[in-house]
């Protein structure tokens, strides 16, 4: 019991001593060491966990040293790169001084690749504006106010209680019904095709020359009752012409005995809303109805389809803004054409009489700048003003009708993109058909030119009872003229081509028959 005491004593002493803390525990450790070899025993063996709490200890004590020398050494890192940094930008702004050079274009040369020149085209609208505000005042001065209120009724009324024109337009609505009438025969089958094709084409071949005879023998209506009347049943005929059309299409479909109606041209087969409620998805032939008729006969579109898309709802502001826009752009053009125009014709009555070239040009391009400024607010009236109006006033979805036609680098691409209705009703009912027959592309697109210088013949001689087919030949002008400018110009050159054809090619020929109509009317008291 004594030698297990004794060795156990030690060993109590030896735990004691590894725990303790200080500086006296190592000379313990020492002393206790040396007992152990003294009495022949092995060293004494330390617990991994002695060893644990031992190693943190070491680490704390070395851990601030290293800290410091790491925020010293950062210190002296921070100021070499500020030092470095002071010595670049001197070092850079030495050589801004010594060198100011650099390779570039100038911003006007087509290499620099430079665009903006939105400074340049203000400049140029200041310079219109005052410009066009310096011939005002001097015609103010030379004229005095012309603007007369009462003589624009005159126009379009000679006698207050005789409304010819009007009672022309309302007599449309036969040819109308006619249309209407003949299809629903055609979808029961109580005529032949062959039946309705005639009918048809009598009743376009009627829209075309009862208002043409109408408006030459009856003497009370005016030229501009004339031409609104003239230009309604044109809008007309090419909405019946495209009505019959794309009903025959439907009716090709539904004896091929198809199980659903498919995107055909104008048979869609999707379904589209407007707002919460849903539109009913119509299909032949149950679009034959008095409403779908009167919708597409008022809508701004000359191509008819099943289902038109619709818009959600109707934008009160949108609408006030665009009817402010059509009362006040009405105004001006009339101010504009009483103040600047009229006058500037009878002017150039005497130099068209006595033929004097030189002053006939002149007068013309005198006359070419109002008339194009003329045209470009009708324009505005009309195709954007006019028809947005419309199509919010019945949701028409659809509102393209106009791309940028003023980017045209083509004589093509004006007339594709200035007039969309017009463009798309040619494109589906006229051009492609012909090519499907087999026509060659550059026969198809002069006879479309063909058709629409047509149209702007009628709509010109008729009204003015007279024929000089400065418009029909103009329109077909442009056909070598598209060519031309295809062939040989692009780019600017051919934006500046397009331009000048139009201000001083066609309106310089609607010119030359409002002077005609002048000079046959008024010459001879002038």
């Amino acid at each position: 019991m004594s030698d297990r005491a004794e060795m156990r004593g030690p060993v109590s002493r030896r735990r004691r001593t590894t725990i303790s803390d200080g500086g006296g525990s190592g000379a313990v450790k020492q002393a206790n060491g040396s007992k152990c070899h003294d009495a022949g025993e092995k060293p004494p063996q330390y617990s991994a966990k002695a060893k644990r709490d031992e190693v943190p200890r070491h680490v704390s004590n070395n851990g601030n040293g290293k800290v410091d020398r790491e925020m010293g050494m950062s210190a002296q890192q921070q100021q070499l790169a500020n030092r470095t940094r002071k010595q670049r930008s001197l070092v850079e702004d030495i050589n801004e001084k010594l060198s100011c050079h650099v390779l570039q274009e100038s911003l006007l040369s087509s290499a620099s690749g430079y665009s903006n020149y939105r400074g340049i085209l203000n400049w140029c609208v200041v310079m219109l504006v005052l410009s066009n505000a310096r011939l005002f005042l001097e015609n103010i001065i030379k004229y005095g106010i012309l603007v007369d209120p009462i003589q624009v009724v005159s126009l379009f009324l000679k006698d207050p209680y005789s409304w010819p024109a009007a009672c022309l337009i309302i007599v449309s609505n036969v040819f109308i019904l006619a249309a209407l009438y003949t299809e629903r025969r055609l979808a029961v089958g109580t005529i032949t095709q062959m039946t309705g094709l005639i009918i048809h084409i009598f009743n376009l071949t009627s829209m075309l020359i009862f208002p043409s005879a109408t408006v030459l023998i009856v003497t009370s209506i005016t030229p501009v009752g004339g031409v609104l009347s003239l230009g309604i049943y044109t809008v007309l005929f090419l909405k019946l012409y495209s009505y019959q059309d794309t009903n025959r299409w439907c009716r090709e479909l539904r004896q091929a005995k198809a199980k659903r109606l498919t995107r055909s041209y104008s048979c869609p087969s999707v379904a589209q809303s407007n707002g919460s409620a849903v539109h009913t998805h119509v299909f032949y032939p149950g679009n034959l109805t008095h409403r779908d008729m009167y919708y597409f006969v008022f809508a701004p579109t000359l191509c008819y389809q099943l289902n038109f898309p619709r818009s959600p709802r109707i934008r009160i502001r949108f609408l006030m803004r665009r009817l402010f826009e059509m009362l006040f752009f009405m105004q001006l053009l009339v101010g504009l054409i009483q103040q600047w125009m009229v006058p500037t014709i009878q002017n150039s009555m005497k130099p068209f009489q006595e033929m004097d070239f030189s002053r006939m040009v002149e007068r013309l391009l005198k006359l070419a700048v109002p008339n194009h400024l003329i045209w470009l607010i009708f324009f505005y009236w009309f195709f954007h003003s006019s028809m947005n109006f419309v199509a919010e006033l019945l949701q028409f979805g659809d509102r393209e009708f106009y791309k940028d036609w003023w980017n045209s680098e083509t004589v093509t691409y004006f007339w594709a993109n200035w007039n969309i209705p017009v463009h798309k009703w040619c494109l589906r009912h006229f051009y492609k058909p012909m090519l499907k027959k087999g026509v060659n592309k550059f026969l198809a697109q002069t006879a479309v030119f063909m058709m629409s210088a047509f149209f702007h013949e009628y709509l010109v001689s008729v009204p003015l009872k007279m024929f000089r087919l400065w418009a029909f030949m103009g329109m077909m002008a442009q056909v070598p003229l598209a060519w031309f400018v295809g062939r040989f110009l692009n780019g600017n050159y051919g934006n500046a081509a397009v331009w000048m054809s139009l201000i001083i090619g066609q309106p310089v020929a609607v010119l030359m028959y409002v002077h005609d109509y002048y000079v046959i009317h008024y010459g001879s008291t002038t």
